[in-house]
């Protein structure tokens, strides 16, 4: 016989684990307690030592799905006499002290058991939209602070009715605990509003809702973390005054499907990994290649190949989305770049004019979290937007921090990371800085964390850009204020995630616009060394646009500015009408920068191809530009790298010859795109080959938002790999600025700790 002291860490609160351990321990005839501690589970175990080691295996081996454990300690320790009866193993309540080691739960999607019993009509929960238990439901949308509890969640104002304050006590029951539980008699509500209609509530409000839709009509729905925008998603009409109304003439649209394969299949294409993307916990939104002739409107992507589609993220959508049985557009009910809409009388307000009526419900949302948003590349799920369910992100740094530090990202896909001690959280995206409502999501963000934590923050990490809106922000905190350069994040982010921040190794860092050392603007670059000791060794030949913050919405400037650069004419569909006034700034040197950013030769390539010469939203172009390419009938391309030489230490790739490619009318502009892809793909893997001969380099990674294009990133990673090099891109932490705020830590943490 023995007594086992075990102490717990990683994700073990609002997971289930207490309960877990219980009928663990009983299993194995233990004796002793287990409690939640400062974000950790305390455990006492007194009884046989086989018993004890097999318990002690199955703590880790057996846990709840979505639990992350870490074991801390296990140590001998002095049996409790105090427990009662010899044969009791007990639930203790939780000790709050020590706020350090707190993880916080993400959202999570409705679990099988629950969705049983939604659907059972014996059930007392069946077509209860707020069903939940330990393993599904919100947690992050509604925690007020930790430790996890009703007492400190938004339930707190349900009080449990005798049959949920019955299996909340039980801890036999899987509703052990569940803080957001609940029912029809004790729990949150529907109700629908509408012209003509009043007091429609519980499930009428659910029924008039499809009723609703069925009619064609734009329904706003809350959710979990915010509102969304439903309509017909094969509807044209329906999709198109969507977009009229919300003004929102291209970007894709999310589209909300039923959890049904054979359906799926009418709809995406879709593999192993792409299924299982779509039904993780998380439940994404899925970049899935749209399936030739599917029953989908023609505006819910303009221009691509693909469609973002989900599954049912709450019980209600599940509800929604199973009573209509075809595709619904999902879209978050916000602005452009803004934080979701999480309140009834605000979201009746700001969306009066685009919705014909609402489907509320009165669970506060603590805090709005967006859609978390997935692509499946090289065969591997890769998180381009980590919203609910995926985020906060923890992670663990191979040093530790002497002060806390809150790093604030850029100035587009914001997020922010707080580092303390030897852990990174990192927030859900809130979104691009132009927009006050992000901005200020972002200040209540630095302060949520910090007060959740129990942490307070020394310096502020910002990116080197002044002007960025994070930056001018951290620098009004009163706090002392350190730049990250843009591209040292990206790669360190990279090298942070996948655990390698000690070897050497060449991440190409391309996107669209970062500051570098040297004042200009950098994004075609490849950096050479650690976290911490970044150096360029490789970037593409600079050319000089003309327009400022223009640039990145306008595709023509970056072409016309190539083309004039080499002394060429554009192509006069390229140019618009006040096209010679940016030429004569541009001689001129007004208003120019300089820029080597792979995603401005994206742009250019997107408009030298016919596909627009202004953007309604980031990335329009360059995601235009992949969908041409893989329409392209060619067969294997023979395009060689562009021409590589060494100047001042550093190599330079001439994008000269891409210019004459791409405007070369002879050869249909879809196999232009392909081209264009295969000769960037080529270049980079010289410039590796060149690095590798001289530093003897063989580790690759790959940062920075161009390489969401997944034609690129696949042929450049196949590329690599057969040639000898190791290659990686970023899974969990996204390649493009969302990943910033990380690699701002682990830039810092390596410079001062390495």
């Amino acid at each position: 016989m023995a007594t086992w002291r075990i102490d717990l860490g990683g994700r073990v609160q609002g997971v289930g684990f207490r309960p877990f351990v219980y009928r663990l321990a009983c299993e194995h005839g233990l004796t002793g307690w287990v409690r939640n501690g400062a974000g950790t589970v305390e455990i006492l175990a007194s009884g046989d030592v086989t018993a004890l080691d097999g318990f002690a295996v199955g703590l880790l081996a057996q846990a709840p799905a979505t639990a992350r454990p870490v074991l801390l300690d296990c140590r001998d320790a002095e049996a409790d006499t105090n427990i009662g009866r010899s044969d009791d193993f007990v639930i203790r309540a939780s000790r709050t002290s020590g706020a350090h080691q707190h993880f916080l739960p993400p959202d999570l999607a409705p679990c099988k058991e629950c969705l049983t019993e939604l659907a059972n009509p014996a059930d007392r929960r069946y077509r209860y939209p707020f069903i939940n238990c330990t393993q599904c439901g919100p947690r992050y949308s509604l925690i007020r602070r930790l430790p996890y509890d009703r007492a400190n969640t938004s339930m707190a104002g349900f009080p449990l009715c005798a049959d949920c304050a019955a299996e909340y006590a039980n801890p036999a029951h899987r509703r052990f605990h569940a803080e957001p539980v609940a029912c029809p008699v004790c729990g949150p509500q529907c109700w629908f509003v509408a012209p003509g209609a009043v007091g429609v509530v519980g499930d009428a409000a659910l029924v008039a809702a499809i009723t609703a839709l069925r009619a064609g009509a734009i329904v706003a729905v809350k959710g979990v973390g915010g509102y969304h925008l439903f309509c017909d998603a094969a509807s044209d009409t329906g999709v198109t005054a969507l977009r009229r109304r919300k003004r929102r003439p291209d970007k894709p649209l999310a589209v909300l499907v039923p959890d049904d394969a054979g359906r799926l299949a009418a709809w995406v294409e879709f593999d192993e990994a792409t299924a299982t993307a779509l039904r993780a916990p998380a439940r994404p939104v899925v970049l899935a290649a749209r399936q030739a002739g599917a029953p989908l409107a023609a505006a819910l992507a303009p221009g691509l190949n693909t469609v973002g589609v989900m599954l049912a993220d709450s019980p209600l959508h599940h509800l929604l989305i199973e009573a209509f049985g075809a595709p619904l557009v999902a879209t978050s009910a916000n602005r452009s770049g803004a934080p979701m809409v999480t309140e009834p009388a605000e979201a009746e307000c700001l969306l009066g004019g685009i919705a014909d009526a609402f489907l509320h419900h009165d669970r506060p949302i603590e805090r709005p979290v967006d859609d978390s948003v997935i692509r499946v590349i090289d065969r591997l799920p890769r998180t381009l937007r980590a919203g609910r369910g995926a985020a906060p992100i923890e992670r663990s740094l191979t040093f530790r921090l002497d002060v806390p530090v809150l790093a604030v990202g850029g100035h587009l896909k914001s997020t922010i990371a707080l580092g303390f001690d030897d852990r990174v959280v990192i927030s859900p995206h809130l979104g691009d800085l132009d927009d006050p409502a992000a901005l200020a999501l972002l200040a209540r963000t630095a302060r949520d964390l910090q007060a959740l934590y129990g942490v307070r923050a020394t310096y502020i990490l910002t990116d080197a850009h002044p002007s960025y809106a994070s930056t001018i922000w951290a620098r009004g905190q009163g706090l002392r204020t350190m730049p990250i350069g843009h591209h040292a994040a990206h790669a360190s982010a990279l090298a942070g995630e996948i655990g390698t921040p000690d070897r050497t190794m060449l991440v190409f860092t391309w996107d669209g616009a970062g500051l570098g050392p040297d004042g200009a603007l950098w994004g075609g670059e490849a950096l050479l060394g650690r976290p911490g000791a970044w150096r360029a060794v490789a970037r593409f030949e600079r050319f000089r646009l003309q327009g400022g913050d223009r640039v990145g919405r306008e595709p023509w400037r970056s072409a016309a500015a190539m083309c004039w650069g080499r002394g060429i004419a554009p192509p006069a569909p390229v140019l618009p009408a006040d096209a010679e006034l940016a030429r004569r700034a541009w001689t001129a040197g007004l208003n120019c920068h300089e820029s080597s950013a792979v995603g401005r030769l994206f742009d250019a390539a997107s408009a030298l191809l016919g596909l627009g010469t202004h953007t309604s939203y980031e990335g329009q172009g360059p995601a235009r530009l992949e969908a041409l390419a893989d329409s392209s009938p060619a067969g294997p391309l023979q395009d060689k790298a562009l021409p590589v030489s060494a100047r001042d230490d550093c190599l330079i790739a001439d994008w000269t010859p891409l210019l004459a490619m791409l405007l070369n009318a002879s050869n249909p502009a879809a196999e232009r795109a392909a081209r264009f892809h295969e000769t960037l793909a080529q270049t980079a893997l010289a410039i590796a080959r060149r690095v590798r001969s001289s530093d003897g380099v063989a580790a690759i990674g790959l940062a920075g938002g161009v390489f969401q294009n997944r034609r690129l990133a696949e042929r450049l990673l196949t590329l690599l790999r057969a040639d000898g090099f190791t290659a990686d891109l970023g899974r969990e932490i996204p390649c493009n600025d969302a990943g910033l705020s990380f690699g701002q830590i682990v830039e810092y943490g390596s410079r001062t700790h390495g």
